[in-house]
């Protein structure tokens, strides 16, 4: 490497809002779990080609964090020990009223980009309130440096059954198209991201090893070091 291009190198990677830089946003994911066949299945969705982060792959429902995700309504809360384990390796700061809105920001995004909803809808003039209760804390991801969009990732996962999902309101949108339900089994059937294929496969490991996925099973956070992938206990 030349004088000039390890110039241009640190140039680069000191440029505000380059790539190198980017400070991960907080962001969660809701995975569908469909018990009602042999083997388990999870809703993913094509992300479309226009997008500049994960283009053209099969991911969970799910997106960034916003402000207004702290004010909204919701009919139950987070089971504790969820909230106990959204906590760890976390400020103090963030508080269960945090925690609780990084799990509203997985359902809000889940109905704008798939028209589900967590719990039956009593009226058309009823607001919606979602139902927690159900969600398990599955997953941290973190995306490594260099991508070209960073997120600090939580990722749930309810049963259609037990969330009283109504299926019949699936539909496409401007983020997720061409819904397929994923046997754990046959992972390979779509192109997944990476991350996304890892933690589905570490969901068949815990569903084999309790199907009812306890609500206090242990958590990994997955993270990358020096260019290593890295997979810990929370």
């Amino acid at each position: 490497m030349t004088p000039a291009d390890r110039s241009t190198k640190a140039e680069v990677r000191n440029r505000p809002g380059s790539p190198l830089r980017l400070r991960p946003k907080a962001s969660a994911s809701l995975i569908l779990i469909d018990r009602s066949r042999p083997s388990p299945h999870v809703l993913v969705g094509r992300r479309g080609s226009g997008h500049a982060f994960m283009p053209d792959l099969y991911v969970f429902p799910g997106g960034r964090r916003d402000n207004r995700d702290h004010a909204l309504p919701f009919s139950q809360d987070l089971n504790p020990s969820v909230v106990d384990l959204l906590l760890r390796r976390c400020p103090p700061s963030m508080g269960a009223s945090g925690a609780r809105a990084l799990a509203l920001a997985a359902l809000r995004e889940l109905h704008e980009e798939t028209g589900l909803r967590l719990g039956p809808t009593l009226a058309p003039d009823v607001p919606y309130c979602p139902d927690l209760s159900s969600l398990r804390f599955v997953a941290r991801a973190v995306t490594p440096p260099g991508a070209v969009r960073r997120f600090d990732n939580r990722f749930f996962a309810t049963f259609v059954d037990e969330a009283s999902i109504d299926l019949n309101n699936l539909r496409e949108s401007d983020e997720l198209s061409d819904f397929r339900w994923l046997d754990l089994a046959a992972l390979t059937s779509v192109p997944l991201p990476e991350i996304v294929a890892v933690i589905a496969r570490d969901l068949k490991i815990s569903l084999e090893s309790d199907p009812s996925l306890p609500f206090g099973n242990d958590v990994y956070a997955y993270t990358n070091r020096n260019g290593q992938f890295l997979r810990s206990r929370l």
